[in-house]
């Protein structure tokens, strides 16, 4: 509903009327993407190909206000921040009738940073394309913490490119928060693999317990993330999720950082140190890589082949999160579950298909 001031609101879903989204102007194409609480679908919003991701409000109370508290949470998050890196956002809205929420963003057609590094294992990034990748994510890092703003999920599956894979853009605000110096937060986080030490050790706490953390834990999954891209090699190889976030938080175990080049190997080690306060910030990293970006060869990177892997291939079981969701798979073998180029269907149409 509108009010006079333009803002919508509907609980605690606050949004100013220029980025509600008309759901009758909503077509639903192609799902391309699922977690565990929302899926992804390929749309058209006003003549525009966007990805649609279709939040469930949940069955019992309990999981009506913690879903919509993070859907309130994801909305106020993208629609504050805007940045070449950031995946761009488009609009939100709730449809009551389907129990449903919906928030609508640019598509990329890359696809997600993970499935480019497993398209192509065993080789690995040129690596002035590794850290222009880096550079990418460390300015999209850099954007959010200006707005006191911790991603806390930041991997590769959270990663998207552009269809001609030269740039990287960051998704998935779901665990997103507004950083706070006096408000302690909850142990709700992200993929442990990835994950600072400060947060792996809620893992034994009481669900919901508090902690003390800052934005410095973004600055640790940017070093794994940036150790993923210059090996190609799964951070923590042979440990599953929980053993990784053991070894890291417990044991300070990190992976082999002993054969970089010494100014990337200094930006890993110092990015992933223990004590989050000696951590460097985002200004400083971006610095850091630029510097080390002037010290190599300076021919035009060249930007590997998309190798598809065969359909026997084995991948590591990871959790997707809804990350990859906003991500076009173009080998998905998906059929089509609307048609969107029919202006005449409206989301609600869709949906009858789509559910």
């Amino acid at each position: 509903m509108g009010s006079g001031n333009g803002i919508y609101s509907e609980g605690e879903f606050n949004l100013d009327a220029k980025w509600l989204v008309d759901p009758n102007q909503l077509l639903v194409g192609p799902k391309i993407g699922e977690g565990a609480h929302a899926k992804v679908y390929k749309g058209q919003y006003k003549n525009q190909t966007v990805a649609i991701k279709v939040i469930h409000r949940g069955e019992t109370p309990e999981e009506i206000a913690k879903r919509e508290a993070r859907f309130a949470r994801e909305v106020a998050m993208l629609s504050r921040v805007q940045h070449k890196n950031l995946v761009k956002f488009i609009g939100a809205c709730k449809v009551p009738v389907k129990a449903v929420m919906v928030i609508v963003t640019e598509l990329l057609m890359g696809g997600t940073l993970r499935r480019y590094l497993l398209d192509l294992r065993p080789s690995c990034l040129d690596m002035r394309v590794a850290v222009g990748f880096a550079l990418d994510i460390a300015r999209a890092m850099e954007c959010l913490h200006s707005h006191g703003i911790i991603h806390r999920d930041l991997k590769p599956e959270n990663l998207i490119l552009t269809a001609d894979h030269k740039t990287v853009k960051l998704a998935d605000f779901g665990l997103a928060r507004e950083e706070s110096l006096t408000e302690m937060m909850t142990a709700e986080t992200g993929t442990y693999r990835w994950m600072a030490p400060e947060l792996y050790s809620t893992v034994t706490l009481r669900h919901g317990e508090k902690k003390h953390y800052n934005h410095k834990v973004d600055a640790y999954s940017f070093a794994i993330v940036l150790w993923e891209l210059i090996h190609n090699k799964l951070p923590f190889e042979g440990m599953s999720n929980l053993q990784a976030a053991y070894a890291a938080a417990f044991k300070n175990v990190r992976p082999n950082a002993e054969n970089l080049p010494e100014d990337l190997g200094l930006i890993v080690t110092s990015c992933w140190r223990e004590d989050p306060n000696t951590r460097p910030n985002f200004s400083e990293i971006i610095q850091m890589l630029l510097h080390y970006l002037s010290t190599i060869s300076t021919p035009e990177p060249v930007i590997p082949p998309r190798i598809y892997a065969s359909e026997n291939t084995v991948f590591t079981p990871e959790s997707p999160g809804t990350s990859s969701l906003m991500a076009a798979r173009h080998d998905s073998g998906e059929t089509p579950t609307s048609n969107i180029e029919d202006n005449s269907v409206g989301f609600f149409s869709c949906f009858r298909h789509c559910y």
